[in-house]
């Protein structure tokens, strides 16, 4: 597929999943074709290809209560979750990463002598802008809530000493794979920048599961720190690289969303597409 075919579904989705979420059940599938300026069957064939499921069926996991029914229904405990393998090295939601992490002595240093290359790009989820350096991945951020120049702002706040240079062609091939388009058997490398604590918890959010969710009581639990919750909800929303680390994935004990630093729509979003995913 080509990458300009690529962005404009992209973009669409991105569209089509804001007009859902905000119409509530009653809307007909006439009614988001035409919003789209395609047939009916056209816009469910494309739908259904990037979801998974019928644009109705999805509405279904857009709905508030969905969060409390994944965590009566998916939840992972993460000891589990490693004994059967699923860790950062695995196979993670759809995908395969390989990651590494920088030294607590390089990060304290605040990027100094690291170069990272930024782009925009499309996502199901809205305008995504995605940094990485010649190792990987490093930051994503989803901009349809907190705007364009904030997101920029925000994750070169992270590591304020290194030099940026924006080459959205490096990226692309990374991108594109990570947004389930590009070749499934090149893997997406992520290079995690961060402090040792936050590392680990950013580690233990790579044991969720598509599909799946867990609380932030039960990272903070098998990272060995069980009363540190309020310190893993703050390295959880710390988490550069959204969707990639699964930040999305954490919930409340109550089955409430929680935070999210790009936006709860974008959270119910996310979910929703990663719940409609798992079931086809």
């Amino acid at each position: 597929m080509k990458d300009t075919e690529t962005g404009y579904h992209f973009s669409v989705m991105a569209r089509a999943i804001q007009m859902i979420d905000a119409g509530g059940p009653g809307q007909t599938l006439d009614d988001l074709a035409g919003a789209m300026n395609m047939s009916p069957a056209h816009f469910q064939r494309l739908f259904s290809r990037w979801a998974g499921v019928s644009p109705k069926r999805y509405q279904q996991y857009l709905a508030l209560g969905h969060a409390k029914a994944l965590l009566a229904e998916r939840f992972t405990t993460l000891e589990t979750a490693n004994s059967v393998g699923l860790s950062g090295s695995g196979r993670l939601h759809d995908l395969f990463l390989r990651w590494e992490s920088m030294s607590p002595g390089d990060y304290a240093r605040g990027g100094a002598g690291l170069e990272i290359f930024w782009g925009w790009f499309d996502s199901p989820f809205g305008p995504a802008l995605v940094m990485g350096t010649e190792r990987g991945i490093c930051g994503i951020g989803f901009v349809a809530e907190s705007g364009a120049e904030p997101a920029m702002a925000d994750l070169r706040s992270r590591w304020p000493k290194a030099t940026y240079s924006e080459d959205a062609a490096r990226l692309r091939p990374w991108v594109l794979t990570a947004f389930g388009v590009g070749d499934p058997s090149e893997p997406v490398p992520l290079y995690l920048i961060g402090a040792p604590f936050q590392i680990n918890v950013w580690e233990a959010l790579l044991r969720v599961p598509s599909g799946h969710v867990t609380t932030y009581s039960e990272i903070a639990q098998s990272i060995g720190t069980p009363k540190a919750v309020r310190a893993v909800g703050t390295a959880v929303g710390r988490n550069p690289v959204s969707y990639l680390i699964p930040c999305h994935r954490a919930l409340r004990k109550s089955g409430g969303l929680g935070g999210y630093h790009w936006g709860l729509p974008v959270k119910r979003a996310i979910l929703a597409w990663e719940s409609a995913r798992v079931e086809a």
